[in-house]
């Protein structure tokens, strides 16, 4: 059994929450971190762990790369958290914009915008000590890392990790995780990835209801897609399914501070 550490519970894709809960534990995971991406979508992240305590953790969150969103949708989603942060395991997902600026003539602008609420945001996980789930692909993920060491942030994730390997490097020496996707089974770039990170700076994916390609396409994307990379993980890392699958449960644990039972 596996612990999905990043899915997007509150997608209208995954309607029937509950059930798609049953399917993930029947298919070996145990428990998912429900990420956010605006005050609607954190709102049922909490109502979905009030239902189901056992198997989802909250995390409320502020999508980065959604063009849509507003500092005063920030200022809504800082004012959930400092109601309800003793009810959720991080800030998820936050981060820097990088899809969102391709071919955008004002980048630069959009750049800065996102960095400072990504530090006003980081500044929300020190004072209530939560762990990050970062959004931070490609070449963000450089300056996530300083806008972590800045804000003396102890506990984060790089989620869907795709970074230079010294960038990488630097993230693991410092103690924080990166997380891989179903993508390890078909993405020679994800593979190489797990060969050169510590297993216990491994956590596995879903990033649900994200639709993935290779033996999966035209297969409903759910929590239960978390297994499957803790397969290919295992076989990458010439370790048992059953060692494997606990290791990076035991990382998510750690990471998000949740009881083990």
């Amino acid at each position: 059994m596996v612990i999905d550490s990043h899915c997007h519970m509150h997608d209208p894709a995954l309607p029937d929450a509950l059930d798609t809960l049953r399917v993930a534990h029947s298919l070996d995971v145990w428990g998912v971190i429900a990420v956010g991406c605006d005050a609607e979508s954190n709102a049922r992240n909490l109502a979905l762990a009030a239902a189901a305590p056992k198997a989802v953790w909250a995390c409320l969150g502020f999508h980065p790369d959604q063009e849509r969103l507003t500092d005063a949708d920030l200022d809504a989603v800082e004012q959930q958290v400092a109601e309800h942060h003793a009810r959720i395991v991080a800030l998820g997902e936050v981060g820097l914009p990088w899809y969102s600026l391709e071919g955008k003539s004002d980048a630069p602008e959009r750049a800065a915008s996102g960095r400072r609420r990504l530090e006003r945001l980081l500044a929300l996980a020190a004072r209530y000590d939560l762990a990050v789930s970062l959004h931070a692909p490609h070449g963000a993920a450089a300056d996530a890392f300083e806008c972590l060491q800045r804000h003396r942030i102890e506990r984060a994730v790089f989620h869907w990790h795709k970074a230079p390997a010294d960038v990488t490097r630097q993230i693991v020496e410092a103690g924080y995780l990166v997380s891989v996707t179903p993508e390890v089974v078909y993405r020679e770039r994800d593979r190489a990835l797990v060969q050169n990170v510590p297993l216990e700076s491994l956590l596995v994916e879903s990033d649900a209801p994200w639709k993935y390609g290779g033996e999966f396409a035209g297969v409903e994307s759910g929590p239960w897609l978390a297994a499957r990379a803790a397969e290919e993980v295992a076989k990458v890392k010439r370790e048992s399914v059953e060692e494997v699958m606990f290791r990076l449960s035991t990382n998510a644990c750690r990471v998000f501070h949740l009881a083990w039972t």
